[in-house]
């Protein structure tokens, strides 16, 4: 039995049932270009949920699921265009100040490599002063890294050039 599509499915799962739908994937954004990097399926892709996935590539949730299930020939559900779009762009926290940045780390030339820079960033984060901010610049928006980020108690903002910045 073929997996169900929907906003919790993991890219990986997705991927692995219905290899045909990269292409769909790619189509759908440029963003989705980098699955073809095998670290980052391996390790990315297999965390990353499809509701987090439209947020990396700036696409409503909704619209991918839609077009995903119909590519893969499952029933589809009426899409409005209605249920919003995704902003590129969050308001600057009252924390945020450029003198603050103690770390800054471009995770660009390892995502380049091949290379998931979650654990960097994560380790990076723990080094953090209270009332300090540590930038990181990446190729896209690395949303599942935020996420636990965001659970480890973190203030995260993603400012419109996929840099984000996170206080302690």
């Amino acid at each position: 039995m073929k997996l169900d599509i929907n906003l919790q499915t993991k890219v990986a799962a997705l991927l692995e049932d219905y290899p045909e739908l990269e292409s769909k994937l790619i189509e759908l954004s440029p963003a989705f270009a980098k699955l073809k990097n095998p670290v980052l399926r391996r390790t990315i892709a297999k965390v990353t949920s499809l509701q987090q996935a439209a947020s990396v590539a700036g696409i409503v949730p909704a619209l991918l699921i839609q077009e995903l299930r119909l590519a893969a020939g499952l029933s589809v559900f009426q899409y409005s265009g209605e249920e919003g779009g995704v902003d590129g762009t969050e308001a600057m926290p009252d924390w945020y100040d450029e003198s603050k940045i103690e770390i800054r780390f471009d995770a660009r030339p390892l995502i380049e490599a091949g290379k998931a820079p979650m654990q960097d960033i994560l380790k990076l984060s723990s080094e953090l002063e209270k009332g300090s901010i540590m930038e990181v610049a990446t190729p896209f928006r690395t949303i599942p890294v935020i996420d636990i980020l965001r659970s480890k108690g973190f203030a995260v903002w993603i400012r419109d050039d996929n840099s984000f910045f996170v206080y302690r």
